[in-house]
């Protein structure tokens, strides 16, 4: 099977770089029974910066809402799935840098019965052209 790559929407939300912060701030979200294909967590400025990609985007603004968390976004990421194998991750990142487009985070793990996945983040100017790369349209 080839590699599912799509442009997706992802959210800001900050949260205390305390332990319990994060169970706490995805509670709702399970709650309102909000999806989430991928959820990426990392300290910034004494804080705790988690990206978030919903399926739904509408159901996670209305749950963000409904509990008053705030979040910024929606920004794009493209969102990676399929067959691991060696060197997955190392051809999508040769095929960005060939085309001369940073990126400025990347995430991939392997999902498990020989799947893997993997969030790449590049600036905003640059989704339309890594979208062009991957030959896939905008979500």
């Amino acid at each position: 099977m080839a590699d599912l790559i799509r442009t997706t929407q992802y959210y800001k939300v900050q949260i205390a770089d305390k332990p319990g912060t994060l169970a706490g701030a995805l509670a709702p979200f399970r709650d309102a029974g909000v999806n989430l294909l991928a959820v990426h967590a990392f300290p910034r400025s004494r804080r705790t910066q988690v990206d978030v990609v919903p399926v739904d985007p509408t159901a996670f603004k209305d749950a963000a809402k409904a509990h008053k968390i705030k979040i910024q976004g929606p920004k794009i990421c493209l969102l990676v799935d399929g067959d691991d194998r060696p060197g997955a991750l190392a051809d999508l990142t040769h095929r960005l840098g060939s085309a001369k487009i940073n990126m400025i985070a990347v995430t991939g793990l392997a999902a498990g019965q020989g799947r893997y996945g993997a969030i790449l983040w590049v600036k905003p100017g640059d989704v339309k052209k890594a979208a062009k790369v991957f030959g896939i349209g905008m979500s």
